[in-house]
């Protein structure tokens, strides 16, 4: 195991917990129900896992799929491949993801900008493609001899025309730099406080308000592609509703399901690597005493930092996810 800093606060797993964490875990063999897989991890390959799921039950997919890099996920190597390759290939994973999809599904993907190139045009042959989202990651590594990669992509899509989407729940919180008032004196369109001015905006496409995780935040992981948990936050308010089965494939260390936890939507997901779906298990059970959100709060998401200028003050226990830690 990694030596860390005192203050390092990264999740692991000693072999112990590896051991016991394993047991909760599923690999189907048969058939299941939806309420079978309700709220659990399991630790097969999706290919052979979504032979046993049943038909029509996801209401939201979060599919995010190695990148067309080549990336060590803890000792399963995937090797970058031609363009051609890759798209055949990812066009052989929606062809599977169809039939667990509800007719008003609705589909995130996750991409980095030359692996969008591949599958933007897949996506519109098999989805509707309602947008493409560019988050900022907040740090990227430099380049010489081009400029530094710090973004990515999120595809939204649905599989019919009829989908559910929230804006009023993805409400972002601004600060107002120059405030408008009314002819008597009121603001316009923001709200004014002792901590500052605000504005509650429509949310667009270009998001700059995530914190990528790093060593202090209690949500990370030692996953190389860890996603942020407000990331996920967004897609789920969004485009779900409470008691909504929102199901990742390719779960990770497991963001998604643990989001869904903490805003009260049914869930699974399907992982390979036995370590990750432990270390997904394990936010799991934190989740029952801690379900704040990094960035989220008073039911709405802030600007990134500003929630640092806020009062503190103790939530009652039923509102805890309107905590927010942001660093």
């Amino acid at each position: 195991m990694k030596e860390r800093a005192g203050r390092n606060r990264t999740l692991t797993c000693a072999p112990k917990e590896l051991e016991e964490l394993s047991k909760e875990l599923l690999v189907l063999k048969r058939s299941v129900n939806v309420e079978d897989i309700n709220g659990k991890i399991i630790n097969q390959d999706i290919f052979t896992a979504i032979k046993y799921l049943p038909a029509e039950f996801v209401d939201l997919l979060v599919l995010d799929p190695p990148y067309n890099i080549s990336k060590n996920y803890n000792g399963n190597l995937f090797r970058a491949k031609e363009k051609e390759k890759y798209g055949e290939w990812f066009e052989s994973v929606l062809e599977i993801m169809l039939p667990i999809l509800k007719k008003t599904a609705t589909i995130y993907v996750c991409s980095d900008w030359k692996t969008s190139m591949i599958i933007a045009p897949i996506l519109e042959k098999v989805f509707h493609v309602q947008n493409r989202i560019t988050w900022e990651r907040e740090k990227g590594r430099g380049a010489k001899r081009n400029w530094k990669n710090n973004t990515e992509d999120l595809w939204f899509c649905t599989k019919s025309k009829e989908y559910y989407f929230d804006v009023e729940a993805v409400k972002l919180k601004k600060r107002v730099i120059a405030p408008y008032r009314t002819p008597d004196g009121k603001p316009k369109d923001w709200m004014e406080s002792k901590t500052g001015n605000y504005r509650l905006t429509h949310p667009s496409n270009i998001w700059t308000d995530i914190s990528v995780p790093f060593w202090s935040m209690p949500e990370n992981t030692d996953h190389p592609t860890q996603k942020p948990e407000k990331l996920i936050a967004k897609l789920i308010l969004a485009s779900s509703k409470e008691g909504d089965f929102v199901f990742d494939p390719f779960l990770g260390s497991g963001t998604t399901v643990v989001v869904a936890k903490k805003l009260n939507r049914r869930f699974s997901g399907v992982e390979l690597n036995n370590e990750y779906c432990c270390w997904a298990q394990k936010r799991l059970v934190r989740a029952d005493n801690d379900n704040s959100i990094q960035g989220y709060a008073d039911g709405v998401f802030w600007e990134r930092n500003t929630l640092n200028d806020q009062p503190k003050k103790k939530p009652a226990k039923a509102n805890r996810q309107l905590q927010a830690t942001l660093l």
